[in-house]
């Protein structure tokens, strides 16, 4: 079963929202006395990601049960600009307004009731965020470099290679499709995104797919994507990511499915992110247009 897949990728990275890596909590809990107090506060921030944890599940729950309507919803997303910061329900609220006409009576009260859940759970949500965010002893350190998820990279494609930052290095830019197998306007655009890397590698470019069910080499959701993807031609690159990684915890914020991004040769994102199938030809035109940006600049410093 396929849900939102904000929340589902949450769950496969434990906690999406959170800016630092999320630990493991401790099973026997026991005190550890010969710990220094960055470790205690480690634990302290682990029952806090239970807690989180334990609410996206709830989210995500909501999602299942009422799966047909919500998927409609989630099909509706590609041209709304969410802001990860807010209340998810507000963004969820603002697509349904958007797009009204398209449901009946009984689906708009399932939605609006399911939406009135959501809010007060995101609001947990943001409490627990707020504490675990302030407790962090880490978060003074982060600096620029670390707003930049791909300059570390690594990961593997679906035939087992290696793959890390040289990918960027080696391009003059880089279109980096998140999707997901459940995703119809992500399958949609497989083939349009197969002829637009045909293209780029003339012009020294490369677009890959991170498929966000292959995280932690999930062989089986590999296969199931690798399926896919020779099902409708597309013969780029898909790599397969840590869930714990930089890239990964990025991925996590992705809010509408599927999302284009631009990386440059030092692992830098460039411009704003395509909401949307590039089967849509304003999306194209759009990607296309920051896609010669981004080499003019490659170019130029040369």
């Amino acid at each position: 079963m396929k849900t939102n897949k904000k929340l589902l990728t949450i769950l496969t990275l434990c906690i999406a929202l959170l800016l630092t890596a999320c630990g493991t909590t401790d099973a026997a809990g026991t005190d550890k006395t010969n710990e220094s107090l960055t470790e205690t506060g480690t634990v302290s921030t682990d029952s806090s990601n239970t807690a989180l944890n334990d609410l996206y599940q709830q989210e995500n729950q909501i999602f299942a049960d009422h799966e047909a309507v919500w998927n409609k919803v989630f099909g509706m997303m590609s041209k709304s600009n969410a802001d990860p910061s807010a209340n998810y329900a507000d963004y969820l609220a603002d697509t349904v307004e958007a797009n009204k006409d398209s449901f009946t009576e009984d689906e708009l009260k399932t939605l609006t009731e399911d939406m009135e859940t959501i809010r007060k759970i995101e609001e947990q949500i943001a409490e627990l965020e707020q504490g675990t965010t302030t407790s962090d002893h880490t978060a003074p350190e982060n600096n620029s470099e670390a707003a930049s998820p791909f300059r570390n990279f690594s990961g593997q494609d679906f035939d087992g290679n290696s793959v890390d930052e040289s990918l960027f290095s080696g391009n003059a830019v880089t279109v980096v499709n998140f999707w997901f197998t459940g995703c119809k306007p992500c399958v949609a655009e497989l083939s349009k995104l197969d002829e637009l890397n045909n293209t780029l590698k003339t012009m020294g470019g490369e677009v890959i797919g991170i498929n966000t069910e292959t995280f932690d080499g999930n062989e089986a959701a590999m296969k199931e994507a690798a399926a896919v993807l020779e099902s409708q031609g597309a013969k780029y690159r898909n790599i397969s990511i840590d869930s714990a990684s930089d890239a990964g915890k990025y991925a996590s914020d992705i809010m509408a499915f599927p999302t284009t991004i631009l990386v440059d040769r030092n692992g830098n994102i460039v411009g704003d992110p395509i909401l949307g199938g590039i089967d849509n030809q304003d999306n194209y035109d759009s990607l296309m247009q920051q896609i010669q940006s981004v080499i003019d600049a490659d170019s130029a410093n040369q």
